[in-house]
């Protein structure tokens, strides 16, 4: 017969099967604990005054230009200027050949002198019948004819000395000169060239370039969004004084200089329904060329409060608009869909969508999806770099409310 097991014997296995459930107990334990929620850094939507900057395409064009042309005919002799230098107006450019224009003069005035010699014979000669008229010695036709003589005689010392001055002129345009002040461009045609008076061809181009215009464009859609915007008061208007304009340069690079607002066109172009503004800018170290493409950044109202967050906020959807991804009160995680403006100093302008108070992720989306519970915690942007500072040294954020 077997041995029946003794009271020591029984204690061990019971002690045993314990241990073994109480292990597995342990473990069921342990794998129905949720694991620890994502951490996404939030930004806390507030609502502040921010001036309404709209960014336009535009390209500078010259103050002033002008085609340098000739306005006599001949050969031109010596170029006067060296190319790319600043010029002033009236200063030489070019010399005609001025010896046809030299005896032109000459001949012009050797005809005025004969002109006003035959003024002063026929003056003599319409005096003396004057006096004889009077004693009755001549006739009065005779008279009559003396003063048409001398009419006469005066009329052509007239027409020579026009043509005097027109010899005169000619002369001072054999010496081509600056029509205005400005930078000089390269010299189109070389000494040993005929001319033509008023030819199709500049001989050179100046540009005036201590200011400079920027014209750029805006569409018509825009301006009536802004009256609408002023008219049910979303923004202040800016005052008159303040209407200034600023330039960022192709490199990203914010023109030092601020410009005024000359004109809006009050006409649409139909092909593009585009409105035409200019602005004025000065422009001392010639930094800006004609041609240059800019963009133009024009103040153009006040928001009292307006909402931005960072540009990482901003996600697209399927259907490729706008939308952010809000923490709730219970911290899950819900898409709302938003309208943006533009940006205002790096940051996004949010005109639909948004209000103060609500906590807008901006990283961390890679480990979430919408209605997850998700762990968030401030973030913090560098001073010095524009950079998100470590997560560490970013307090964690609590709900306002916590449902179980």
């Amino acid at each position: 017969m077997p041995a029946r097991p003794n009271g020591i014997t029984s204690l061990a296995l019971l002690f045993g099967a314990a241990v073994l459930l109480s292990g597995c107990n342990d473990q069921s334990v342990a794998s129905s604990q949720p694991p620890e929620p994502p951490e996404v850094s939030i930004v806390t939507v507030k609502s502040a005054p921010q001036a309404i900057f709209r960014e336009l395409p535009g390209r500078i064009a010259p103050l002033r230009v002008a085609d340098v042309r000739p306005r006599v005919s001949g050969i031109i002799v010596e170029r006067l200027f060296e190319q790319g230098s600043e010029v002033k107006a009236g200063d030489p450019l070019y010399q005609i050949d001025p010896k046809p224009f030299e005896v032109e003069l000459q001949a012009a005035e050797a005809a005025l002198a004969k002109a006003e010699a035959a003024m002063q014979q026929a003056a003599q000669h319409a005096s003396r019948i004057e006096t004889l008229t009077k004693s009755h010695t001549a006739s009065q036709a005779s008279n009559e004819v003396a003063i048409a003589t001398l009419a006469q005689a005066k009329a052509e010392v007239a027409a020579r000395t026009a043509d005097v001055s027109r010899a005169r002129l000619n002369l001072g345009y054999a010496t081509i000169r600056a029509p205005i002040s400005g930078i000089i461009g390269a010299a189109l045609l070389s000494e040993g060239v005929l001319v033509v008076q008023n030819e199709a061809n500049a001989l050179a181009t100046i540009q005036q370039l201590n200011s400079v215009y920027a014209d750029f464009t805006q569409s018509v859609n825009d301006l009536n969004r802004l009256r609408r915007d002023f008219e049910r008061g979303d923004l202040d208007r800016v005052s008159e004084d303040a209407v200034k304009v600023r330039l960022v340069l192709d490199d990203n690079t914010p023109f030092p200089l601020a410009g005024k607002l000359l004109f809006s066109d009050t006409k649409v172009d139909a092909g593009t329904g585009q409105v035409t503004l200019r602005g004025e800018f000065k422009n001392p170290s010639r930094e800006l060329l004609p041609g240059m493409f800019v963009r133009v950044m024009i103040e153009q109202g006040r928001d009292p409060d307006a909402i931005v967050v960072p540009p990482q906020a901003i996600q697209r959807n399927s259907s490729g608009a706008s939308e952010v991804f809000l923490v709730k009160d219970d911290n899950r995680v819900v898409a709302q869909p938003v309208r943006t403006g533009g940006l205002v100093d790096g940051q996004w302008l949010i005109t639909e969508g948004l209000k103060p108070g609500q906590r807008v992720v901006v990283e961390g989306f890679q480990k979430f999806a919408v209605g997850d519970a998700v762990k968030a915690s401030n973030w913090r942007v560098s001073e010095q770099t524009g950079q998100p500072l470590d997560k560490s040294a970013a307090a964690s954020v609590p709900a306002p409310s916590q449902v179980r």
